[in-house]
This record gives structure tokens, C-alpha cells and sequence, in this order.
């Protein structure tokens, strides 16, 4: 399996209308011929899918790349309870390509934030 580094970085939007590189999401994750995420290769070694969160200096968040038990990908940054998940908008269907557009449902909100595919490198 190989894994690839993806960097997610907010999109403009009305608070931030250049977008903002400060805002984001470091992901490693395997991803098919389609650049889309590998469920498969994710299965024999989900522990490998990681992400970190970054925003505007507070701490970064470390988690994993999950599977979701309700279907989707979520990033999980404390196994055992789902209070802290942030679920990925049909990351399924998803290609991860420079310039695409993903949005993350925030963790105990309904809103979603948009981001950008800055970079998809070889990790």
C-alpha cells in the first residue's frame, strides 16, 4: 500500500474571502488510481490514515482516518467516542487533486467548512 500526504486548506469563503492557509487538514491516507481514498488498502492498515488538524495556531489535533461505523470518512481524534468526529461531505466520491474542493462537517456542529486540495504528495 502506498500513502500519500494531502493538504486541505480553507477556501475563501464570506469570514475569509483569499481563504486562509491557516486553517486546514494534514492527511495521509492510500488512494486509488481515481485519487480517491482507498477503503481497501485503508482496511489492511487503517492505522496508517492519519490527519492533523491545524487552525489559526491552536494546538494541532492528531487523529486517524476513519471508516465511520454510520458510513463515511471521519476523522477521529479520540478512539472511543464519536463527540469529537469531524465527518468528510462524500469524501467517498471525492477525487483528492490540487484545486479540488472538499468540505468537513465541524465536530458538535451542523456546519460545513469548504477546502481546497493544496497539495497531493508521496508520503
Amino acid at each position: 500500500m502506498s500513502l500519500c500526504h494531502i493538504r486541505l486548506e480553507m477556501a475563501r469563503n464570506r469570514e475569509f474571502p483569499e481563504g486562509n492557509p491557516a486553517r486546514g487538514y494534514d492527511i495521509v491516507a492510500p488512494l486509488d488510481a481515481d485519487s480517491r481514498l482507498d477503503r481497501k488498502a485503508w482496511e489492511k492498515a487503517p492505522t496508517s490514515a492519519t490527519v492533523t488538524r491545524f487552525w489559526d495556531g491552536e494546538r494541532a489535533a492528531l487523529g486517524l482516518l476513519v471508516w465511520h461505523r454510520k458510513g463515511g470518512w471521519a476523522f477521529d481524534y479520540e478512539p472511543g467516542t464519536d463527540e469529537d468526529d469531524e465527518s468528510g461531505f462524500r469524501f467517498a466520491d471525492h477525487a483528492f487533486k490540487p484545486g479540488e474542493y472538499v468540505s468537513v462537517r465541524d465536530h458538535g456542529a451542523d456546519e460545513l467548512h469548504t477546502f481546497v486540495v493544496k497539495s497531493v504528495t508521496p508520503a
